[in-house]
């Protein structure tokens, strides 16, 4: 009898070691689920062009109408995970009256966590695509021609360093930017 209510005791201990056992982990696995599903949860970054500076504008009007501008635009990204974002190469892409005119490369860089990125790339304006849409004149003669900027990253967001709990894509476009240009009198011909 003595040795079956030894048994019978350490029975009762091992039950009572898994019960508590299983219980911290269940609270673990819980704790774990609620941080991924809140605060660890993939957010999109925050994609803005901060600016649009026209650098360079030069106009020929012999044999044929004809323009270039250089713009240089800053587009900002601003990481709101607690994860480094890390997005590949891009493509930023500028259009006049929902036309593609331009092309600006976007090249890959990391946002540590929690935190901002500003990318600075130059675009070219060819006139070809421009002068040839029917809103150009009336554009001209209002003085204010209307651009507008998409801007795409994909990327991931990698948590502790060591640990990719997510591996999602992050599309992001926006930004309407007016260029009110300089005044038209200084040019000595008219668009016909």
């Amino acid at each position: 009898m003595g040795t079956s209510s030894k048994l019978l005791g350490s029975h009762r201990g091992l039950k009572i070691c898994c019960g508590v056992t299983t219980l911290l982990l269940i609270i673990i696995a819980a704790t774990f689920a609620i941080l991924y599903l809140t605060i660890f949860k993939p957010k999109e970054p925050e994609i803005s062009t901060q600016s649009a500076t026209l650098e360079n504008f030069s106009v020929m009007v012999f044999p044929s109408i004809d323009f270039n501008a250089t713009l240089r635009i800053v587009v900002g990204v601003n990481n709101r995970n607690y994860g480094s974002f890390k997005f590949e190469n891009s493509t930023s892409y500028i259009s006049y009256r929902e036309n593609v005119i331009a092309e600006a490369p976007i090249e890959a860089d990391t946002v540590p966590a929690r935190g901002k990125l500003n990318i600075t790339t130059t675009v070219v304006l060819l006139a070809g695509k421009i002068v040839a849409m029917p809103d150009f004149k009336t554009d001209y003669d209002n003085g204010v021609f209307n651009f507008s900027s998409q801007s795409t990253l994909h990327g991931k967001v990698k948590v502790m360093k060591m640990i990719k709990l997510i591996d999602s894509r992050f599309d992001k476009s926006q930004f309407m930017y007016t260029l009110d240009y300089f005044d038209k009198s200084q040019f000595m011909y008219t668009l016909d």
